[in-house]
C-alpha cells in the first residue's frame, strides 16, 4: 500500500471540509426558510436573512475563494514530485486555518478571524514557494 503525500491526504480531507460547510449552510438556510424552500427550485429573490445563515454563506464563499488555489497547488506539488518541506507545511497551515476560520466567522469573532485568514493565505504562499 502506497502512502500518499501529506498534501494529497489534506486534499482529500479538504473535500470533507467543503461538504461540511455546504451542509451547515444548507441546514441553517432550511431552518430559516423551511424545507419547502430547500426542496424547491429556489426561483426568485428569496434568500435567508438571518445572522447565522448569512455568516455560514459568507464563510462558505470565503472557503471557495481559496479552495481552487489549494487544489491546484496540492496537485502540482504531487505531480512535480515536490511534496514535503515548505509545501507540506503550507498545506497543513491552510487546512488548519480553514478549520479554525469557519467557527470564528459563525460566532462573529473579528480580528482573530482575519489573522486566521492571513494564515491560510500564508499556507498557500508556502506551497507556491515550494512549487516554484
Amino acid at each position: 500500500m502506497t502512502v500518499l503525500p501529506l498534501e494529497l491526504t489534506l486534499l482529500g480531507w479538504s473535500v470533507v471540509l467543503l461538504v461540511g460547510a455546504i451542509m451547515l449552510q444548507g441546514q441553517l438556510a432550511t431552518r430559516e426558510l423551511g424545507i419547502g424552500w430547500n426542496a424547491g427550485p429556489r426561483d426568485g429573490d428569496r434568500q435567508p436573512t438571518g445572522v447565522l445563515a448569512g455568516r455560514a454563506r459568507r464563510a462558505l464563499d470565503n472557503f471557495r475563494e481559496t479552495y481552487p488555489a489549494f487544489i491546484a497547488l496540492a496537485l502540482a506539488l504531487a505531480v512535480s514530485g515536490r511534496t514535503g518541506g515548505l509545501g507540506a507545511t503550507g498545506a497543513m497551515l491552510w487546512f488548519a486555518a480553514r478549520i479554525v476560520y469557519h467557527p470564528l466567522y459563525l460566532f462573529g469573532v473579528p480580528y482573530l478571524r482575519s489573522l486566521v485568514w492571513i494564515g491560510s493565505m500564508l499556507g498557500l504562499l508556502l506551497m507556491l514557494i515550494r512549487l516554484l
